[in-house]
């Protein structure tokens, strides 16, 4: 007979939300097998957020270090080496931080744990049972973190091409002379921004008429601006009609461009094969379709970029908090009004909540009249907060640092401060923070005109 492994829970996919989840139910004396066929751990700390942050802290080093003088650090311009050399650096520094993709550790700490490490690709055969390569495994619970795969756009010729996904940019060490990124959503932003400081001929093309998708239209505006100053062309409104082979692009303009490498930052799709079994219902987007507490059905839940809800590796450890606490006995459920979204460029976008919703107003700061900002010699950026008339229920930020300032933003958002107790409340001098005293005044009136 055919030997059955049994467990409380079984993950499939050892991202940073199965991961998180499943070292939360072993501490807790659950019997936890996961499942994953790639890294533990998942993209972000090998492939995605972690190798990005890396490549863009050694572009803003090199920025900075070309305008040494006007920040007063120095009386003579310092001489830079040249970008391919610089380059060489940033990516050995890049696959340190990485830990030069290497998972074992990882693994080791879930066995640790007394996790069940199962390697290989998991598939559902019938509810109750995960087969991986002929090892099958049953459950009480199941927990599907099988993540996302980047989108590879229909596009003439492009499948001839050897283009690279944002995977490959932050794996390769290669420096092209010329990129094309196709897409401007937060990945897009932050490689084109990387490539163009260290040299390299950029152009990105967006098919809508802003950059980064739904956000906030000042903020995105100023990052096109950003992208602009740092040397990249940024063409809105305009697609990739088709590819020919050696990357010439030819766009929907008309116009033609020559590069050498492709970069496709499209999107992701959620990844939910091997899971017909269970008949899930599936969103229009292909992502599982889950309920406040992350189930998708009875004994089945899900986490992580293959809900759609908010593909962020913050917002998946926030999911797998929740479920933990599920299939713990809690009735703890997810609230998703607040989960912050930024673009580490320099500086950054950061944002939460809405900006659009019906009768709301706000209010817009420049960062200009913000001390901190000129003692940084920082660029100046911007500050919009939006309101219901009682409460905040938005902020989108673009300037120094604003992926930490923001947090106050996402704690009023979360649990709905009255503006009258943001007006009240008092921040240091000087930090780039400042900028919410005036800009809740004036959305306090505003809105109550």
């Amino acid at each position: 007979m055919e030997t059955v492994e049994s467990f409380d829970v079984v993950v499939l996919g050892a991202g940073s939300g199965g991961e998180r989840l499943a070292g939360l139910l072993a501490e807790a004396g659950r019997s936890v097998a996961v499942v994953e066929a790639e890294r533990i751990g998942g993209e972000c700390p090998y492939t995605a957020c972690i190798p990005s942050k890396a490549m863009l802290r050694a572009a803003s080093a090199r920025h900075d270090a070309a305008r040494l003088v006007s920040l007063g650090g120095a009386a003579t311009a310092v001489e830079l080496d040249d970008d391919a050399l610089a380059w060489q650096s940033a990516v050995r520094r890049r696959d340190a931080q990485a830990g030069h993709r290497d998972d074992s550790g990882a693994a080791q700490e879930l066995a640790s744990k007394g996790i069940t490490v199962v390697r290989g690709r998991g598939r559902v055969t019938s509810p109750g049972t995960v087969e991986v390569d002929g090892r099958r495994l049953s459950y009480g619970d199941l927990v599907l973190a099988t993540g996302s795969t980047p989108v590879r756009p229909e596009i003439e010729g492009l499948d001839a091409v050897d283009a690279w996904t944002s995977d490959d940019a932050l794996t390769s060490s290669e420096r092209p002379a010329s990129l094309l990124v196709l897409g401007g959503g937060a990945i897009g932003c932050e490689l084109a921004q990387v490539y163009a400081r260290f040299g390299v001929e950029v152009v990105l093309v967006e098919s809508g008429e802003q950059l980064l998708g739904g956000e906030e239209p000042r903020v995105a505006a100023a990052m096109a601006d950003l992208l602009r100053d740092d040397g990249v062309e940024v063409r809105l409104g305009v697609g990739v009609a088709r590819v020919e082979s050696g990357a010439r692009a030819h766009l929907d303009d008309g116009s033609a461009l020559d590069v050498e490498r492709v970069l496709v930052a499209t999107g992701r799709n959620p990844v939910t094969d091997g899971l017909e079994p269970l008949s899930l219902m599936l969103r229009d987007d292909g992502a599982i379709e889950v309920d406040d507490q992350c189930r998708a059905q009875e004994h089945v839940f899900a986490i992580g970029d293959v809900t759609g809800v908010a593909p962020y590796t913050h917002a998946a450890n926030y999911q797998a908090d929740v479920v933990a606490d599920v299939l713990l006995g809690g009735d703890r459920r997810v609230d998703l009004r607040a989960v912050p979204r930024c673009v580490y460029t320099d500086p950054p976008v950061a944002s939460v909540g809405s900006w659009n919703r019906d009768g709301s107003v706000s209010a817009c700061v420049n960062l200009a009249e913000v001390p901190r900002v000129e003692t940084d010699g920082a660029r100046a950026g911007l500050l919009v907060l939006t309101t219901d008339g009682e409460v905040l229920i938005g902020a989108a930020a673009f300037g120094l640092h604003a992926d930490e300032w923001l947090a106050e933003a996402t704690l009023a958002v979360r649990a709905r401060v009255p503006l009258d107790v943001l007006v009240d409340v008092v921040r240091p001098f000087p930090t780039v923070g400042e900028a919410y005293l005036p800009a809740v005044k004036e959305l306090i009136a505003t809105a109550r005109r």
